[in-house]
Parts: structure tokens; C-alpha cells; sequence
């Protein structure tokens, strides 16, 4: 297999999927070597199978806005690969959405999900609706909607979703419920529940606790830990939230927060306090970060900007895909930056990620970094199925074992000669070998 070559057909196959072919080019340069000792995968074409999604579902979304019009969005779920376990991923509500971000996203979760070391396959959904905005019952309204059509394709055994960027507690509550109506079923049937109906303890800190988790893990291979390290972190949803809260309990120095719209910078830390402040303002008034400059005038807010230029030990880019450019990457490098941890899915652009392994600094690719969630959601999954809930305690320990044992794969496929270990390919390589052995067990299907 020559990665280049089938990437270029790909192109010709996908044309304008920029996120996708970037997702499986990066995949694919890492994993050729490994991909080679294996002439049986060659004869099966096993790789152009595993870069084409199982199947690709779309559908149109009607719903009625507050004022009584009509309004029409477009669905998706994207099931790219069960061969370890029934379709897993999230359901993602932004403007943004198109098949290209889906079908990199489920890409992603196949080999996120196999690295967890949980029975679970890689999937992806979403819609171009934003809740940004809208009521409450407007919200209800669309995600009942939704999911009206996306229920003849999801069960407990076959694909189960979970929230993601426009998904928190409350879209997922309104799934469910749709979902219960129309099969009379009680089911495990989505992830990221609420504790009242089946959902999983930590499942809402998880990412953010597994990516401080794993980044404490890569600082411990060079004799580091992270206390009293600045750290920057992107976004302002459920992921950067709980970053911040475990690196504050670990005794980091979290400087800088985020939204669409800009950054704010606080030179005396974001503390227990005020980050119970930003989710307050985050969480349930539904505001913007640049307020957080209102309530405390001694940050500084930084309209249209990323924080990536700001000088700190330690970046964990927990927004969204793209975030961090050539330019952004060496900033952080020149400003002394010795880690660089991925809460969010590809926030990287490949120009960025060589910057940072030239200058061989420590950073991970969320497929790895930011497994913590997806872990969590299979772990509630499992007490679904047991009709079990686990203690804060048990869930905890469970999480930050896999993000350990993520992070001895990692370490296993990814050091080279020269001891410095490339993540990126480690996490790639332990993915892609545990799927890879599967289908080829599985037959041609």
C-alpha cells in the first residue's frame, strides 16, 4: 500500500472533503509501514474498506420555530466501521456540520474507539442547526425531529450516539425522549444521559479528565508533572471546563479560555472560583466568554482571536477541528511551550503537528488524548446493559486506567530510535492494528 496513492483516489471518490482526506492522510502516512508487514490485508483491500464509511445516512430535518414558521435543516449519521463492536459516536449541532467534518469525525472515532480497548465501533452524526439562540422549546422541537428519522438506524447493539458540540445533557434528553415514544423502548439507545435515566457519573468531566490524565501520563515519560505549569486552553464548552478543573486539582495554572468569537487571557490564573463562573455563564445563561473580562477586569479580551500566541508551558486545544495553525505552532514553540494536548478532534493542521515534532516537544492527537469521553460512554453503556450504576469512585479509577493504558500503546507503537515518542503514529498504529485483525476475521462483508 502506498498511502499517497490512495489518497489521491479518494480525492478523485470524495471531491470537496477537504477534512476527510486530511483525517485519512495523516492516518495513512502513519501506519504504511505497518500496514506492509501485512500482504494479507493488501490482497483483502483491507485499507480502502477501512477508509470508507459502512454507510452514510442523510436525511431532511423539518421543525416549527417559536413565530410558527417552518423551518428545514439537514441530518446525518455517519456508521463508518463495527467491526469491534456496535456504531459509537456523537451527534454534533452546529452550522458547520457537512458530510466532509462527519465523515472525518467517525474516521477519527474507529480508531479513538479501538484504542479504548472497549468492544466499540466508530460512528458520527449531526445537523447544520445551531441551538445557539434558540429557546428551549425550539431546541425540543428540532431534536425531535431529528430524531424521528435517525431512529430506524440506532439500538443498543447496532449504534449508539452521544452529545458533541451543540449536544450537552439537555439534547440528549430530548433524543431519548423522542426515541422512547417511537419504540416503546427503554434502552441504553444514547450516551451522556442524565443521572435520573441511566447515565454514567464523570461521563460530563470525561474528556476534559482523560486529557489531563493523558498529558500527565507524557509529562512522566521526560521526569515532569504539571504543578505549577501555565497552560492554555481553547473552547469554553464541557470539554475545556473540566481541563481546567483537573489541571487545577493537579496544581497547574490554567491562563486563558475561549468561544467563536475570542479569547480572554487572565494573567492571575483561572481559579476554582472562577471557573465556577464561566460555567455558570457557559452552562446556563448561555452567554459569551468576553464577559468573563466584565467580571474580572484584570483579563484581558481578545476579540476574533485564538489564545495560541499567549506564552505558557503547556497548550490543550479543546474547541473545535483546525484550530492551530503553522503559524500558531511555532509561536507556542518559540514561547516555550512543552506539551501540547488535544481535547478536540484534529485541532491541529498538519503543518502544525511537524512543527511540533521537529522541535520535539510532547503532543498527542485526541484520537488518543480525548478518548476519555467516548471511554466513559462505553463504560455507561455497560451499566445500561448490567442495569447498574456505578459509584463517582469506580467510574474515576475505570477512566484513568484506560487513559493509561492508551497512553502505554501509544508509547509501544510510537517511540523512535532516538527515544523521542511520535504519538501521533503510536496512536494510529495501536488503532488501526486491533480494527485491521477484525476485518480480517471477519471476512469480506
Amino acid at each position: 500500500m502506498k498511502a499517497t496513492e490512495v489518497v489521491e483516489k479518494l480525492k478523485t471518490r470524495f471531491p470537496g472533503e477537504p477534512e476527510y482526506i486530511q483525517a485519512v492522510s495523516q492516518v495513512l502516512g502513519t501506519i504504511e509501514d505497518e500496514y506492509n508487514k501485512h500482504p494479507e490485508f493488501e490482497k483483502a483491500n483491507l485499507i480502502e474498506r477501512l477508509c470508507i464509511p459502512d454507510r452514510v445516512i442523510e436525511f431532511r430535518v423539518s421543525w416549527v420555530d417559536d413565530k410558527g414558521n417552518v423551518q428545514t435543516n439537514m441530518g446525518y449519521r455517519i456508521q463508518h466501521n463495527n467491526a469491534i463492536g456496535p456504531y459509537k459516536g456523537g451527534i454534533r449541532y452546529h452550522k458547520s456540520v457537512n458530510l466532509s467534518i462527519l465523515k472525518f469525525l467517525a474516521f477519527e472515532q474507529t480508531f479513538k474507539n479501538s484504542l479504548t480497548t472497549l468492544p466499540m465501533g466508530g460512528a458520527k452524526g449531526g445537523s447544520d442547526f445551531s441551538p445557539r439562540g434558540k429557546s428551549d422549546a425550539e431546541v425540543m422541537r428540532f431534536c425531535q425531529a431529528f430524531m424521528s428519522e435517525l431512529y430506524r438506524h440506532i439500538g443498543p447493539d447496532e449504534d449508539v450516539p452521544a452529545g458533541d458540540i451543540g449536544v450537552g445533557g439537555r439534547e440528549v434528553g430530548y433524543m431519548f425522549g423522542m426515541y422512547k415514544k417511537l419504540t416503546h423502548q427503554f434502552q441504553g439507545i444514547l450516551t451522556g444521559k442524565g443521572q435520573e435515566f441511566g447515565g454514567s457519573l464523570i461521563r460530563p468531566e470525561a474528556t476534559g479528565y482523560g486529557n489531563v490524565y493523558f498529558l500527565e501520563n507524557m509529562l512522566k515519560t521526560r521526569g515532569d508533572n504539571l504543578k505549577g505549569k501555565t497552560v492554555l486552553v481553547s473552547g469554553a464548552g464541557n470539554v475545556a471546563q473540566y481541563t481546567i478543573e483537573k489541571l487545577l486539582q493537579l496544581g497547574a495554572k490554567p491562563l486563558t479560555c475561549s468561544d467563536s468569537d475570542g479569547y480572554i487571557y487572565d494573567p492571575d490564573g483561572i481559579d476554582e472560583k472562577k471557573l465556577a463562573y464561566i460555567m455558570e455563564l457557559k452552562n446556563v445563561e448561555r452567554g459569551r466568554i468576553k464577559e468573563y473580562a466584565e467580571e474580572y477586569p484584570n483579563a484581558v479580551y481578545h476579540e476574533g482571536e485564538k489564545p495560541w500566541f499567549e506564552k505558557a508551558d503547556i497548550a490543550t486545544p479543546c474547541a473545535t477541528q483546525n484550530e492551530i495553525n503553522e503559524e500558531a505552532a511555532k509561536a507556542l514553540v518559540a514561547n516555550g511551550v512543552i506539551a501540547v494536548s488535544e481535547g478536540a478532534n484534529m485541532p491541529t493542521v498538519p503543518a502544525a503537528i511537524k512543527v511540533f515534532q521537529d522541535a520535539k516537544i510532547l503532543y498527542c492527537p485526541g484520537k488518543a488524548s480525548n478518548a476519555g469521553g467516548v471511554a466513559v460512554s462505553g463504560l455507561e453503556m455497560t451499566q445500561n446493559s448490567e442495569r447498574l450504576k456505578w459509584s463517582r469512585e469506580q467510574v474515576d479509577e475505570k477512566l484513568h486506567a484506560i487513559m493509561n493504558d492508551i497512553h502505554e500503546n501509544c508509547v509501544k507503537y510510537g517511540t523512535q530510535p532516538d527515544g523521542y515518542i511520535n504519538y501521533v503514529k503510536g496512536a494510529n498504529v495501536a488503532g488501526f492494528l486491533k480494527v485491521a485483525k477484525a476485518m480480517m476475521a471477519q471476512g469480506i462483508v
